[in-house]
């Protein structure tokens, strides 16, 4: 193990980091068979967690994918967080809190999957209205918990890596692709966040599947993006 931090600690190649970063946004983007897979919910008014809901036929499937892409990025936050590029990698601040941000949303993204919804409220009346009156189990609220965990996370590794890789001149793809990803990330997290407010105040739904689809596709691209430039990197 080196003890040079030009040489790094723990981690000497990035090629694991890339691999773990790119299995998970592809498994990220499991819910995508919705489109070919009979699930009954409208892509464009429902959750996307709403998929995994345990009274959904095809949830432990989207709860077994959810679980994986967790898992995936959380090792590969963490593996992150242990390799330094030489001359000024994961070591430097911003480099640091992106990573533990990929790490905080691999994590949070795997217990999604352990807290499912029972049932699904923007298509199901009785669901909503036992949910506005608190009759549903704790999961619903911890799974809230647990998903704006994973959001937070993600976008606090979005913006700091992408900022990290512009500053340090370092993970190119990243650096020159990444600020788009950023902006438009931001703007589909505007849109969700607001058709969810206006859902929970009973005023519709707002297209608020397709705004969040939009939000956690943007998520997998980018982290795609950033496997890709850590493979890149290791190359060069």
């Amino acid at each position: 193990m080196s003890t040079n931090p030009e040489k790094g600690l723990f981690v000497k190649s990035p090629w694991p980091v890339a691999l773990l970063i790119g299995l998970g946004a592809a498994a990220y983007t499991a819910w995508v068979l919705e489109v070919v897979l009979s699930t009954g919910l409208n892509p464009i008014e429902t959750y996307v967690s709403e998929l995994a809901a345990q009274d959904q036929p095809l949830g432990g499937l989207f709860r077994a994918t959810d679980f994986t892409a967790g898992l995936l990025a959380f090792a590969g936050g963490l593996l992150g967080l242990a390799w330094p590029l030489r001359g000024g990698g994961s070591r430097r601040p911003w480099s640091v809190v992106g990573w533990a941000g990929v790490t905080l949303f691999g994590a949070a993204t795997a217990a999604d999957a352990w807290l499912p919804l029972s049932c699904t409220p923007t298509v199901d009346p009785v669901c909503a209205a036992r949910e506005t009156a608190g009759l549903v189990p704790a999961t619903h609220q911890a799974h809230a918990v647990s998903s704006s965990l994973a959001m937070t996370g993600a976008l606090v590794g979005i913006v700091a890596l992408t900022f990290a890789a512009r500053r340090y001149g370092r993970l190119a793809p990243l650096a020159r692709y990444g600020p788009a990803l950023v902006v438009t990330e931001l703007l589909a997290t505007v849109w969700t966040l607001s058709a969810i407010a206006l859902f929970t105040a009973g005023r519709g739904t707002w297209a608020l599947g397709a705004g969040q689809r939009t939000q956690v596709l943007l998520v997998a691209l980018w982290l795609g993006l950033l496997a890709y430039s850590v493979h890149k990197e290791r190359r060069t």
